[in-house]
């Protein structure tokens, strides 16, 4: 079989392709399980920023989940409307606004803990090549930022 100058066009042989699908079929995994925690998935792994770290700012927030202030600010937004967190002002510094997990937003991690669990068993893959294909997403995702 010839290889012709169109090749690398062919969906089979691009990187984001594959990457993208399965982020959407990962994600429509969590879906049911998001929604009872009354939570978006993109909400879900800003929880994950806020249990870890309890508070930051929305700058080292948009450095752990790979966002930018203009998602950040409406999605932190909407995280306070529904009590998770409080946001105000830097006393030292206005320009930054600093993002803490509420007693209710802290309340939500157990209700949380087992999603990734339940996830895991939708995923039909070794533990072990889960693990590998996180470290090489990781690793992917270390070049490009």
């Amino acid at each position: 079989m010839s290889t012709g100058k169109y090749d690398h066009l062919k969906l089979d042989n691009q990187l984001c392709f594959p990457l993208y699908a399965c982020s959407r079929e990962v994600v429509k995994r969590y879906t049911p399980y998001l929604n009872a925690l009354d939570l978006t998935y993109t909400q879900y792994v800003t929880m994950m920023v806020m249990w870890e770290h309890k508070s930051l700012t929305v700058k080292a927030a948009g450095e752990y989940l790979h966002l930018d202030s203009g998602t950040l600010t409406p999605l932190f937004k909407k995280l306070e409307e529904k009590g998770l967190v409080n946001r105000i002002r830097s006393k030292e510094d206005e320009r930054n606004l600093i993002v803490s997990l509420t007693k209710k937003g802290e309340a939500l991690r157990d209700k949380a803990v087992d999603v990734p669990e339940k996830l895991a068993a939708c995923v039909k893959m070794e533990p072990e090549k889960v693990r590998q294909l996180c470290d090489l997403l990781h690793e992917l995702l270390d070049t490009l930022a």
